[in-house]
């Protein structure tokens, strides 16, 4: 990242004014770190766009904020650290827009219950994030015999009442993105990945991967229109699957959801029968370390909701949470909101939660604890930041383009800090915080 303005640089020896050449390390942090938020939401900026929702301003603020990452444009730590801040602001708008398009396009979620596993006959697995690319297969498909299967972070798809209409969206098959290369393989039919978080498939799949636009892979079949003929011609000449139910799992507790029941929630909490609440999920990966929130979750009491949404859930749903009462109904502790973009919805709960309670959501018993691993996790992460959100723990590891200066000013202005090694002292310092 030398400037090319000056003598070291063009004899290629490197410049001594690191701080002015941008080669001084917190700047070269801060900058990564406006570009990994710009990232993450740009591709949640493209599912919105896709479902006609636009906001000039998001636009603008995507240019400027490329452009203030260019060499020889901008060496000051504060104003960086603003620009951050409002990608943080600008990634909450983004998560909203994507919200609204998906309730106008696939209707007022609701929760219900999932068939998980596969159902004799041809099918189609359909992973990734966009729902648009599942509609409109779920329409070309709709009479043609062959099943459609969800995967990974296209879970939440059955809470929209216009797409789990289609009877032949018949459940969904494994977990998280990581186990891909076994889960696909054991998949007999086609695979449709939508967006990021797939993998390079190995031979025993490559001729059955599909992927739509910007989404490729080595040995992939990529599709540049929204024609699924392809792969639903795939579905029918590949063996069938046969039924094999792997269990049921209760989602489609989105925001509005948990709006409508707010009232009862505040209630209970008054009642001394709710005391805390955890929001636990993000981005999963596979290296050592993740098992941390397997054993937080299980942790939780029972007079406690969690919160997951992301692919992250898949490291805590197994376990059985019990159910909670409430307004003389049972529902479900493990409350599975959605996808990393309905983050947002997490935000407006505890917003909503505040301003009941007449307080900060830094003043509400609710511990966030968050697995990270991508662009998308740093957008959300910069959202939360810029509402002031303090308490969070990210983890496993912390992210590599953070600076140790920048995480000092993280952890001295929001109390930001890392998943520890001890899941049993967390939960006792999480219940016994007083925010």
């Amino acid at each position: 990242m030398f400037c090319n303005q000056c003598e070291q640089a063009s004899k290629g020896t490197g410049c001594v004014n690191i701080g002015i050449c941008g080669k001084d390390p917190d700047i070269q942090s801060l900058q990564e770190t406006l570009l990994y938020g710009l990232k993450g939401m740009a591709a949640y900026a493209h599912h919105a766009r896709r479902l006609g929702m636009i906001d000039e301003e998001v636009d603008a603020f995507m240019e400027e904020g490329l452009f203030a990452t260019m060499t020889n444009v901008n060496f000051d730590l504060d104003s960086h650290i603003e620009l951050i801040l409002e990608c943080g602001r600008k990634n909450l708008r983004v998560m909203e827009m994507l919200d609204e398009g998906h309730v106008r396009r696939f209707g007022k979620p609701s929760p219900t219950t999932v068939y998980e596993g596969t159902k004799a006959g041809p099918g189609i697995l359909v992973t990734g994030h966009d729902m648009v690319d599942l509609g409109d297969l779920l329409e070309q498909s709709k009479d043609s015999g062959v099943n459609v299967y969800t995967h990974g972070e296209m879970l939440p798809a059955f809470m929209y009442p216009e797409l789990r209409q289609y009877p032949h969206l018949v459940g969904h098959f494994g977990g998280g993105w990581q186990k891909q290369r076994v889960e696909f393989k054991e998949f007999t039919g086609p695979v449709l990945a939508t967006t990021n978080c797939v993998q390079i498939p190995p031979r025993e799949y490559a001729d059955r991967m599909f992927t739509t636009r910007v989404t490729a892979v080595p040995g992939g079949r990529r599709l540049k229109t929204n024609d699924f003929s392809e792969v639903i011609a795939c579905a029918k000449q590949c063996p069938a699957l046969i039924d094999r139910k792997a269990g049921e799992s209760t989602i489609g507790f989105h925001h509005s959801v948990l709006l409508d029941a707010a009232g009862h929630i505040v209630d209970a909490v008054k009642e001394g029968r709710l005391r805390h609440f955890f929001v636990i999920g993000g981005c999963d990966g596979a290296e050592a370390g993740r098992n941390y929130f397997t054993e937080f979750a299980r942790l939780t009491p029972k007079d406690s909701l969690v919160l997951t949404l992301g692919c992250g859930k898949y490291r805590i749903r197994e376990n059985d949470y019990g159910t909670f009462r409430l307004n003389g109904s049972s529902v479900p502790r493990l409350l599975d909101m959605g996808q990393c973009n309905n983050a947002y919805g997490a935000i407006q709960v505890a917003v909503a939660l505040a301003k009941a309670f007449n307080c900060s959501v830094n003043d509400l018993p609710l511990t966030i604890v968050l697995s990270w691993f991508e662009q998308k996790a740093v957008a959300v992460l910069l959202t939360l930041l810029a509402l002031g959100v303090k308490g969070i723990r990210v983890g496993p590891a912390a992210p590599a383009f953070v600076s140790p200066n920048v995480m000092k000013v993280l952890q001295e202005k929001y109390d930001l800090g890392r998943i520890g090694t001890d899941p049993v002292a967390d939960m006792r310092a999480a219940l016994n915080r007083t925010r």
